[in-house]
């Protein structure tokens, strides 16, 4: 299993714009499962969920790991997606939901850390609208580390990351000065 796989190909995105087939892959997270396994963790059919871990094999984010008797076992391909699709009409709803639903994370995070919050839907439509800055500006960077296959762990995912944010930082400052006025730390 890798550590990171970043998924730049708007067709693998459709694959995981499925709410199915993301369940499986969050299922998948914590341990490796058999079709049964996630059958019953879902509340779905088997050859439903036979169904879905077939595609999401064949997009390379599933792979089979072992057989237990009649059973195979599933797990992801990798231990962490980073999902940074070109912006395309088939998986722009998919994409703008997933920075709603990451805004809305960072927000309960700040929260969670006992951080005052002056007025929480600016501060998440602020948050979404620079994660979807970030996103964008560093598709050419991204692309270019996924083309080139280079096998990233979690940390240097990191790095890159807070790199690629460093870079466009002075760009952001004005969005940075309202979320400042936002949060009080």
């Amino acid at each position: 299993m890798r550590e990171v796989l970043i998924i730049t190909d708007p067709e693998r995105v459709r694959v995981l714009s499925d709410e199915t087939r993301f369940k499986i892959l969050q299922l998948l997270r914590e341990h490796p499962m058999t079709i049964n396994e996630l059958s019953d963790a879902i509340g779905k059919e088997r050859t439903t969920i036979y169904r879905h871990v077939k595609i999401l094999e064949s997009a390379g984010l599933v792979e089979e790991l072992e057989v237990r008797g009649n059973e195979r076992v599933y797990a992801r391909s990798a231990r962490l997606f980073l999902i940074k699709a070109d912006p395309d009409e088939s998986v722009e709803e998919f994409r703008q939901a997933y920075l709603q639903v990451e805004a809305e994370r960072l927000v309960g995070i700040l929260e969670k850390a006992g951080i005052e919050i002056k007025d929480r839907e600016k501060l998440k439509e602020l948050v979404k609208e620079v994660l979807n800055e970030i996103e964008i500006n560093s598709q050419s960077v991204i692309k270019r580390i996924s083309q080139a296959e280079v096998d990233l762990t979690e940390i240097e995912l990191f790095h890159v990351l807070n790199m690629l944010v460093f870079m466009q930082s002075c760009e952001l400052c004005e969005k940075a000065k309202k979320i400042k006025k936002l949060v009080g730390f």
